[in-house]
């Protein structure tokens, strides 16, 4: 049987760990050629191995996605590799703790923490998209999913610019689905909740206990689980679905 994105092609920032490896090795999975972009490249190396010993096919790239030439010409190695870009995961993005803003109020917040915060998760996911977008138009359809949040949904005390981003995030792919629904191009997002990544150590070290008692499952979520969402909506088992901001929380949203 045939894989869920066979002859497919993906590209996937931020696909050097957590959310963004555990999709890599399932697109890989079901059958689609994966590009795997990160700021980190060690990284980014590491989950095309584990691709590869899989079985699977994968590149690694470089990821910056707050640089405008970066970004096109990673849309364009993946399309010279490929020949098309079916699918893109827009996943890049960074913590508060990252940009020296791990557990502070708004008014704490560095000039600077929040410059960073939005170049890399607002901005980036509008780059990544722009480039996207006009690769799409050119091949006459695609598949975009950004990564969301939950706290691109309702506020989460001292996450300030990072809330503000995901909202920002959220918006861009409402937004772009209206826009070039007509091309046959889809974009939706995956908003997580406690996930169980590097990304996530911080806030669980201050807070985990209070956090964990608010999640009706009482367990972070596994970056496999959060994959399986953005599978589908990469394959054309949701080919009515656009525009639509997909909770993966353990049920923190419905309290």
């Amino acid at each position: 049987m045939a894989g869920l994105l066979e002859g497919k092609s993906a590209l996937i920032t931020g696909g050097g760990g957590g959310i963004g490896r555990a999709t890599a090795l399932a697109f890989a999975r079901e059958g689609a050629r994966v590009a795997v972009a990160d700021a980190a490249q060690a990284a980014a190396q590491q989950t095309v191995a584990l691709v590869n010993d899989a079985g699977g096919q994968a590149m690694s790239l470089s990821g910056d996605v707050t640089d405008p030439d970066a970004v096109q010409a990673m849309v364009k190695a993946v399309v010279a590799a490929y020949g098309r870009l079916d699918c893109a995961f827009n996943n890049a993005g960074i913590a508060g703790y990252q940009v020296d803003a791990g557990g502070k109020r708004t008014h704490e917040w560095p000039d600077a923490s929040v410059d960073r915060m939005l170049a890399v998760n607002l901005k980036g996911v509008w780059l990544c998209m722009k480039h996207e977008l006009v690769q799409m138009l050119a091949q006459a359809g695609g598949v975009i999913v950004n990564t969301g949040s939950i706290a691109g949904l309702i506020g989460l005390p001292t996450s300030s610019a990072y809330v503000a981003a995901k909202h920002g995030v959220l918006g861009f792919t409402k937004t772009a689905a209206l826009e070039y629904a007509q091309d046959n191009i889809r974009v939706n997002a995956v908003c997580p909740g406690y996930i169980e990544t590097k990304m996530t150590e911080d806030t669980m070290r201050r807070r985990g206990t209070e956090l964990m008692q608010k999640v009706p499952f009482g367990r972070m979520g596994r970056p496999e689980e959060i994959a399986e969402m953005v599978l589908f909506l990469s394959c054309d088992r949701s080919s009515y679905i656009s525009g639509a901001c997909y909770n993966v929380d353990g049920g923190y949203m419905a309290i």
